[in-house]
C-alpha cells in the first residue's frame, strides 16, 4: 500500500477538550457497544468502563422509563435536554454520531447538522459519498468534521469500496481537511488488512476511530480486550500521535454483548497506561 502525504492536524472549532482525555486520547464508547441496552444505560456503562466521552448512533431507545422514544437527530429539544442532563450528571462529553446518512438535499442535511451543533460534537460519521459535494458546503458552514466509516470487504458485493483507505483517501483528498476517514480498524482487519498500513495511507486525513482488537485476521474475528490480539494496539496509538490526532477514539465491542462491561473497561485501562508510561 501507497503512503501519501504529509501530517495534518484536523481540528474544527469544537476541538474536544483536554480533560476529556484518557491517556492522551479522547477514549470512550461508542453506544453501539450497548446496543442491547438504552441510551441512558449506554451512557452508564461508558461512565463505568472509565470512558470520558461517547459517540452516539441513530436508533437506539432512550431510556427504560421511555423506551417508546428512540434517540437520533430528529428528537425533540426536550429529549436533547434529557440527554445533555444525563451527560452532565455522568460528567461525558458527546463528541460524535453516526454511522448515519446524510442526505443530498441541504435542508435535510441541515437538520442533522444543526443537531450536532446543539450537542456539540466534534464529528460525524458516515458512508454516504454520494453527498460529498453537500458534506463539505456543510463542513464548512457548522465547523464540523465528518469521517468517512469502512465496513468490511463485502466478496458478494464489489460495488462496495469503503473498506479500501485508498478509496476512502481519493473521496477526501481534494476536500475541506475536516472531512476524512473515521477509521475502523476492526472491520479493516476482518478485510484483511493491517491498521497502521490503513492509517499511513490516510495520514492526516483520520477524524476519528471505531478503535478494535480482534483475536484474528479474516471476517471471523471478533472483539477482544486490546493488547491480546492481532491489532496492534500500541501501534495504532503511537501512529496516531505521531500523526497529532486530535479525533475521539470509539470502542465499538461486538461480542459478549450482554457482559462487555469488564472488557470494555480493560480496553480502556490499556489506552490510559500505555498513554501515561509514553508522558502523553
Amino acid at each position: 500500500m501507497a503512503v501519501t502525504g504529509a501530517p495534518r492536524t484536523v481540528c474544527a472549532e469544537n476541538k474536544i477538550p483536554d480533560e476529556c482525555l484518557t491517556g492522551g486520547f479522547a477514549i470512550g464508547c461508542q453506544a453501539y457497544t450497548f446496543n442491547h441496552f438504552t441510551v441512558f444505560e449506554a451512557m452508564e456503562k461508558t461512565a463505568q468502563a472509565g470512558g470520558k466521552v461517547i459517540e452516539f448512533y441513530p436508533g437506539q431507545k432512550l431510556s427504560k422509563d421511555e423506551p417508546n422514544v428512540v434517540w437520533d437527530h430528529n428528537a425533540s429539544a426536550e429529549t436533547i435536554q434529557k440527554v445533555k442532563d444525563k451527560l452532565a450528571e455522568l460528567k461525558l462529553k458527546a463528541v460524535n454520531y453516526g454511522v448515519v446518512a446524510v442526505p443530498r438535499d441541504e435542508a435535510r442535511a441541515r437538520k442533522l447538522f444543526d443537531f450536532a451543533k446543539t450537542m456539540g460534537l466534534h464529528g460525524i460519521t458516515t458512508e454516504s459519498v454520494d453527498a460529498i459535494d453537500t458534506i463539505e458546503k456543510m463542513v464548512k458552514e457548522y465547523d464540523i468534521c465528518v469521517g468517512f466509516h469502512d465496513h468490511p470487504k463485502r466478496d458478494a458485493d464489489p460495488n462496495y469500496r469503503m473498506w479500501d483507505p485508498n478509496y476512502i483517501l481519493s473521496v477526501v483528498k481534494d476536500r475541506d481537511p475536516r472531512i476524512g476517514s473515521c477509521a475502523d480498524t476492526g472491520h479493516w482487519v476482518r478485510s484483511g488488512l493491517h491498521p497502521v498500513d490503513c492509517l499511513r495511507i490516510l495520514k492526516g486525513r483520520i477524524i476519528s476511530s471505531h478503535l478494535k482488537d480482534l483475536n484474528q485476521m479474516g471476517p471471523a474475528a471478533h472483539d477482544v480486550p486490546f493488547g491480546t490480539g492481532v491489532s496492534d494496539i500500541p501501534a495504532i496509538l503511537e501512529e496516531l500521535k505521531a500523526q497529532g490526532f486530535q479525533g475521539n477514539l470509539s470502542i465499538e465491542y461486538e461480542h459478549h454483548w450482554e457482559e462487555s462491561l469488564p472488557e470494555v473497561a480493560q480496553c480502556i485501562g490499556f489506552v490510559r497506561g500505555y498513554g501515561q508510561a509514553r508522558k502523553w
